[in-house]
This record gives structure tokens, sequence and C-alpha cells, in this order.
């Protein structure tokens, strides 16, 4: 098999048959699109995420605190605390653990969140570092936001810009070949890009303006985002190319690997469909936060409008991080 995510058909498959005890105080189990559990505990639903952090060398602790928060914010929920699992190699350094678990207590104070427990051990089952967070929290009953409730008609948004995760991944990992490309100021850009990580600020704000449907753009990219959003939702959606906001150096670093940076992972940048896209990024820009309006949730297919052509958008088969050349 192929390095990334499993392909969707296999996964649907995977899923559908095993989904263990059907519980009552389940409201939103696993599926394709869903950020996020939720369960019923009366007066509050608990929302809960969980992902591992395997595709970045540098900054892991930092990715895996705040791609899980972003999940629950997807759900327009605020994280409140979060569980960790450190799986080191053999001849791992106690301060390279040590250092992981700064960046992520750093991380989790900056998001109001609280480390809660977890396990750490040192395996022969990998190569190099894995961690993998668990993060929850809270909401008033029936109030959190779901992948599948995108409808027709809804505009399509993106915050800040496409690829920031993906770029600063990418120089992190191959700094000498990117020194051949870049300027030290576009460098030291585009490895800033991880400071801007976490959608929690733009999620909780959407939550409060009551949108449809909201989805973290991570693995596959935006393409891979909005293609989950619809199969969830049982929609279309018809994208244009040319809105899509991506900044000057993931454009470079992009074009250096060969990759498309609509397939690039993009942790840092939320995708939204609501009814009034235009109020919402006003509300958006008054808080700081960027924001494109870049397409429409339709009745059918997946449709990406590029270079003249209207493209069907396939479904996802693994990252683009996964494919440079």
């Amino acid at each position: 098999m192929k390095v990334g995510k499993l392909n969707w058909d296999d996964l649907s498959s995977i899923l559908d048959k095993n989904k263990g005890m059907t519980r009552d105080e389940v409201k939103l189990a696993n599926g394709i699109g869903e950020d996020c559990a939720i369960l019923d505990f009366g007066e509050y639903d608990c929302v809960i995420s969980t992902d591992p952090i395997t595709g970045a060398d540098n900054n892991i602790g930092k990715l895996a605190v705040n791609i899980n928060c972003n999940d629950i914010a997807a759900c327009g929920v605020e994280p409140l605390a979060l569980m960790v699992t450190i799986l080191a190699p053999q001849g791992c350094k106690l301060k390279e653990i040590e250092s992981i678990m700064n960046e992520i207590d750093k991380e989790a104070k900056k998001l109001r969140v609280e480390i809660i427990g977890g396990h750490t051990e040192v395996t022969s089952a990998v190569n190099k570092i894995v961690v993998s967070c668990t993060v929850l929290g809270k909401c008033k009953s029936n109030s959190g936001i779901t992948t599948s409730g995108a409808k027709v008609g809804n505009d399509i948004i993106v915050t800040k810009s496409l690829g920031l995760e993906g770029t600063t991944i990418l120089i992190a990992d191959n700094i000498e070949r990117c020194k051949k490309f870049l300027s030290s100021k576009e460098i030291e850009e585009g490895l800033s890009y991880s400071n801007e990580i976490s959608v929690v600020k733009e999620g909780i704000i959407s939550g409060e303006f009551g949108v449809c449907a909201m989805h973290d753009i991570t693995e596959g990219g935006v393409l891979g985002a909005v293609w989950e959003l619809a199969t969830a939702a049982d929609v279309g959606f018809y994208l244009f190319e040319d809105k899509m906001p991506i900044r000057e150096v993931t454009k470079k670093v992009c074009k250096e690997f060969s990759i498309n940076p609509l397939g690039l992972v993009s942790s840092g940048s939320m995708l939204i469909a609501t009814d009034d896209g235009d109020e919402l990024i006003k509300i958006l820009k008054k808080s700081g936060v960027d924001a494109s309006l870049v397409g429409k949730i339709t009745e059918e297919k997946g449709i990406i409008y590029s270079n003249g052509k209207n493209i069907e958008v396939r479904p996802p088969k693994r990252d683009e991080l996964f494919n440079i050349k």
C-alpha cells in the first residue's frame, strides 16, 4: 500500500463493517468527512476528535495539538482538554521527548487547553517519533456544527490561505533544497506559517454565526476537504480555482516540488458552508481573520473551474505532501 490515507472506497468499506455496538448516547459517529464524534451528556454534548502526526519531522508537537483542536473548532466548539500518545523509536533520546512535550504544553496553553493524560513508550514498531492526540470539547445539546450540514445554495468559504501547513513542512524538511530557489526572507516567511495553523478562532466565530457546515482542511488539501464535506452532506459543489487564496511562497514551493497546492495539507484554513458568505467574511475580517468566497454548494457532482474548463473533482487518493519530486 502507498503512504497516506486509505483511499475512500476502502476506508468506507472498513468503517461500514466495523462500527461496534450502536449506542443511543452517540449522536454523531465516524464517517467520511466528519471531523468529530458527538456524545449526548444531557444538557451538554461532548465533542471528541483524534489524529496522529506522521508526515512531518519538525514541529510535530505543535502540529498535533493544533490539528486536533482544529477538528473540535470545526464543530463550532472551543477545545478544553487533550490526551497525548507518543511512540518513539529505539535510540530516541529523552530530551527529544521532553522537547515535544514542551512544545505541546506551549500550544495547549495558547489555546487554553489542559493536558489530562495519555501514553508514552519507546517501541521498535516505529522508525521515527509518532504523536497522536485526542481532544475533547463541549457545547450545549444539539448546537454542534457537522460536516454533513451543507445545503444546496450555500456559499463556500475558506479562511486565511491554503497550504500553510504543507509549506512549512516542505521547507523545514528540505531546507537545503529550498535555499536554492527561495530567499532567506521567503524561507523565514514560509516557516512562520506554522504560527497560523490554528482555526479555533474562526471556528468559534462561525459557530456563533450559525453556519451550515465546517471542515478543517487537512490531508488532501482543499479539494479533499470539499469532496469529503459534499460526500457527507450528499451534495455537489462548484469551485473557482482563481479565487483560491494561495500565497506566493506556497506557489513557489509547490512549483519546485511539482505538486498541486489544492491537494496539499492545509491546516490553518477552515472550509465553511453558509447561507450568507459575504456577511460572514465581513465578520471574520473584523476579527482579524482573512476569508475568501471560492464557490457554491450544488445539487450534484463536484466541479472546479480551472483554466477555462469545468473539471470534475474525484475522490482524493493521498496528500500531495507524499507526491513530491
